[in-house]
């Protein structure tokens, strides 16, 4: 008997944008970048952007316009380009405001074990994106799966972002593609934040820039479904994780890279 066709994987998918909102301007004129370079690819785009880095290593470091201001940008984008976005909130009570807005809700890695945000973010009907501790194994993730699934909402992603390693290092392990995918949910590969040395300069967060496309890769080889990244035209000016952000300019060789990656597999 012949054998049976293979289903074809779905594409593979890019999560991007800056790390945190900075102007409607730039905002949107990243965004419309990102569509193109997307679109020439048809590599399917979920335009990223944090209203609130609530997690910033120093008390004076830029957070972003807030939760109200950082909505309408956000919204301005999704309007504008037709674009899915994504934005990550801290506090339950931030949840109900953002799904009016948002498409895809984004719980830290800080707080995947916070059942209360979990439980708000799942009850909202909205895909809920959930990053992996980095004190986390993959098998624990099942435990935040569950608590959404258990509102209803079985629409949930798993990112991976590197576990903790030392002081101020992370590590990824790409067993942990494959383990979190047998949970029977998508994975995404957060590519920037992998490379990322947390509190590496103090009052700041350091990282390597140069890693992302080798963790990218492996981990499309392993069977991640989507990459994470933060983009930006100039890291060195951006606010917040400039070390660890891609440059637009890069960003086509990258992703056909991946893509000979991903039909290779």
């Amino acid at each position: 008997m012949p054998a049976a066709a293979k289903t074809p994987d779905p594409p593979l998918f890019l999560i991007a944008g800056p790390c945190v909102l900075e102007t409607r301007a730039h905002a949107l004129g990243l965004a419309r970048k990102l569509r193109k370079i997307c679109r020439e690819l048809e590599v399917p785009l979920v335009f990223k952007a944090s209203f609130d880095k609530a997690n910033r290593s120093s008390v004076f470091s830029y957070r972003g316009p807030g939760l109200e201001a950082g909505l309408e940008i956000l919204r301005a984008v999704r309007e504008s380009t037709g674009l899915p976005v994504l934005s990550d909130v801290h506090e339950t009570w931030q949840v109900e405001r953002a799904a009016e807005v948002l498409d895809i809700i984004q719980i830290p890695a800080f707080l995947c074990r916070q059942t209360d945000l979990l439980l708000a973010a799942g009850r909202t009907g909205r895909a809920v994106n959930v990053k992996k501790g980095q004190f986390m194994s993959p098998a624990e993730m099942g435990n935040a799966i569950e608590k959404i699934f258990s509102t209803g909402n079985a629409c949930v992603l798993l990112t991976e972002r590197g576990t903790s390693f030392g002081y101020n290092n992370l590590v990824v392990d790409m067993r942990a593609i494959p383990a979190m995918k047998a949970l029977g949910v998508p994975v995404v590969i957060d590519a920037s934040h992998s490379v990322q040395r947390p509190g590496g300069e103090g009052t700041a967060s350091g990282g390597d820039r140069s890693s992302i496309p080798v963790i990218a890769r492996a981990a499309v080889a392993a069977g991640a479904d989507g990459v994470f990244l933060e983009v930006h035209e100039d890291p060195g000016r951006a606010p917040s994780d400039k070390h660890n952000t891609l440059k637009i300019k890069e960003l086509p060789g990258f992703l056909e890279s991946l893509l000979r990656i991903r039909q290779a597999g």
